[in-house]
């Protein structure tokens, strides 16, 4: 008996020993989780948006994977350089971390899409850049890490993507060997194309492929397909005469009318297997596991019953085909959850959806508003826990992260420059009832700063539009220098919720207030440039909270008026003619021999040329910049920001247009 036992532990020991060898997939099923990385720089994610709470729902569900979408180059300092920012790697280790503690695979999927990843001249210099860090940055880490090089390759054939990625697994596994990584064909990652790629010799590769057949089905009444699908609507699965929709006019001759009127040969079950065995057909003949990244049926214009019934018929067959999989996407669109809900784990999953999937099925319960009975926080280096962001940087920056001497704690919250009626906002999911807490004379309290005397804004609350006749009404309170000076040190905020007014609504025209604020229905707090616009004037917000108790503490008393600690007046930053025509002369002075870097930044903070990047004497200094791109492509019309920056950290900044 015991040479019988020894035997087959040692057949299994051997088989998962070859599996292992062949690059076998060490997860099962999971989502996307989309809309939190993917951001144009690291300081736009809000971090606070998903916790290790929801990672422990994600995996109660019975998935083992979270594939995680970033725009990778974007959390880059850019060309020429795009070292990846020390912000975004500390957000991603946590997620990481979260991952580890709990054992699920998290997938760092290379998310940057379009022209600023396929069709990008120097994709392949990037790419070897960009993971050599990010391989460099997690060697070390647990197996639960999986690289995935880039998501939907396009406007590039697969012959020369082949080639792009080979040399981008070579720069991964000179730094690490230990980490499977994912690859894939062009094409957005069709299976089509998948029979096209070279066979790689790098061990612990996963193939992937992305399933949305038929399109006019899964993407009915997405907007970013060209011709846009917003019109097509209640497109059967599977085709069924009697209820197929004529083709929307705005359709007619597109290939999308092509599409419909073909259905009743595309859009059948047996269809769908004999596009997803074009993948089983690569996975067999070349010995390799595959994984489909992606699948989904876009929510707002398709027939529940039809929705899922798709998904449990593409999963089961996935399955049955051994083919691991992640939906997309969790939250969204695509998502696990109710249409037109709050999307909240205990109470808004779509559980004939989940059933669908194979996946576990949480109890549900009923969600009803409560008063609040307790304060809370808003922001305090993060946004908090169940307020998403909601600004109008309008012109400005609003960034959660800045450094610039907070009041306590690691960050605090810088907006600058916006035009009028630009916000920072933060919106309650769900709502918020503070008609207990304003009874009990609760207040919203906050830490500022200012640098401009004179300047003012309003604080302001907006409750929920309910109906065709309602409006999202506003209570108000605008901040002077009578409540804070402006003159660069911290000062504590205490006003009681009692003290904001009616300030009437904007609804696509304006209403008068009318006194029908709702405090039982509080959809957001806001941050408003409502008086005048704050060109060239600059806020810090801290510690941003309702209570009932006036008891922030200043623990900074100096005084902070600059971005940058280090600042001179003489560099003259100038760029003439401006507006700008075909070229523009930038000029600038420098005092001492440094390095200048001198780049152009769209409005969101963007990188998106550099002018120099070079050690230069002290001196007066002049370049002529003809509006090109470092692709060559002209910049088009609009407005931009010239920044000049040196070594000593001085730096200097100056709108300019197009």
């Amino acid at each position: 008996m015991k040479r019988i036992t020894f035997i087959f532990l040692m057949t299994f020991y051997l088989f998962g020993l070859q599996t292992f060898i062949q690059g076998q997939t060490p997860f099962n099923r999971g989502v996307n989780l989309t809309g939190w990385f993917q951001t144009s720089n690291p300081r736009q994610i809000q971090f606070s948006k998903y916790t290790k709470k929801d990672f422990e729902n994600i995996k109660s569900l019975g998935c083992d994977v979270i594939r995680l979408p970033i725009n990778l180059f974007s959390m880059t300092s850019g060309s020429p350089d795009y070292s990846l920012d020390p912000l975004f790697f500390e957000f991603l280790d946590q997620a990481v971390s979260w991952a580890e503690e709990l054992q699920l695979y998290l997938i760092i999927d290379n998310h940057t899409t379009d022209d600023l990843a396929s069709k990008n001249p120097n994709l392949e210099a990037v790419l070897i850049n960009v993971w050599t860090q990010m391989a460099t940055r997690y060697q070390d880490r647990s197996d639960y890490v999986i690289f995935e090089i880039l998501n939907e390759p396009n406007g590039i054939t697969t012959q020369n993507w082949s080639l792009i990625q080979q040399k981008a697994i070579n720069a991964i596994r000179e730094v690490d060997t230990k980490h499977f990584i994912i690859v894939g064909a062009s094409g957005y990652n069709t299976y089509a194309e998948m029979s096209s790629l070279p066979v790689y010799t790098a061990s612990k590769l996963i193939y992937t492929f992305h399933f949305y057949d038929p399109f006019v089905f899964t993407h009915q009444g997405a907007t970013w397909p060209t011709p846009s699908m917003a019109s097509l609507a209640n497109v059967p699965f599977p085709y069924n005469a009697s209820t197929m929709p004529s083709v929307p006019s705005d359709l007619a001759g597109t290939w999308v009318a092509s599409a419909l009127n073909n259905y009743k040969n595309e859009g059948t079950l047996a269809k769908v297997k004999s596009l997803i065995d074009i993948a089983v057909a690569f996975k067999t003949s070349r010995n390799v596991n595959i994984y489909c990244g992606e699948f989904g049926v876009y929510i707002p214009n398709s027939k529940e019953v039809d929705r899922v019934y798709w998904y449990s018929e593409v999963r089961k067959y996935l399955e049955d085909k051994g083919i691991a999989w992640t939906i997309w996407d969790y939250q969204g669109g695509f998502g696990l959850f109710k249409k037109g809900t709050n999307e909240m784990f205990d109470y808004d999953l779509n559980i004939p959806l989940v059933t669908a999937l194979g996946l576990n099925q949480p109890a549900q319960k009923t969600y009803v508003l409560k008063p609040d009975s307790v304060g809370f926080s808003i922001y305090s280096d993060f946004i908090a826990e169940k307020i998403n962001e909601a600004s109008n940087a309008s012109g400005g920056t609003v960034d959660f992260y800045a450094q610039d001497k907070p009041n306590n704690g690691k960050r605090c919250l810088f907006w600058n420059g916006c035009s009028q009626y630009g916000t920072v906002g933060f919106n309650f999911v769900p709502d918020k009832d503070l008609s207990k807490l304003r009874s009990e004379n609760y207040a919203l309290s906050l830490i500022v700063r200012g640098n401009s005397s004179g300047a003012k804004f309003d604080l302001r609350f907006t409750d929920t539009k309910t109906g065709s006749t309602d409006h999202p009404w506003r209570m108000n309170y605008t901040m002077t220098e009578t409540k804070a000076l402006w003159d660069g040190k911290w000062h504590k905020v205490y006003i009681p919720l009692k003290s904001f007014t009616d300030g009437g609504s904007w609804d696509g025209s304006w209403y008068n207030p009318t006194g029908l604020f709702d405090w039982k229905a509080v959809d957001r707090f806001e941050i408003v440039a409502e008086q005048a616009a704050l060109t060239g004037k600059s806020f810090w917000f801290d510690n941003i909270q309702v209570g009932n108790m006036d008891t922030a503490q200043i623990y900074d008393t100096t005084v902070f008026t600059d971005v940058l600690p280090v600042q001179t007046t003489n560099t003259a930053l100038i760029a003439y003619p401006n507006p700008v025509g075909q070229t523009t002369t930038i000029c600038y002075v420098t005092d001492n021999y440094e390095n200048v870097d001198v780049s152009i930044y769209n409005l969101s903070g963007q990188k998106i040329k550099t002018i120099v990047n070079a050690g230069q004497n002290a001196g007066k200094h002049s370049i002529n910049w003809e509006r090109e791109l470092d692709s060559g492509e002209q910049l088009p019309k609009g407005i931009y920001i010239c920044r000049l920056q040196t070594g000593s950290q001085m730096l200097e900044t100056k709108l300019i247009l197009l």
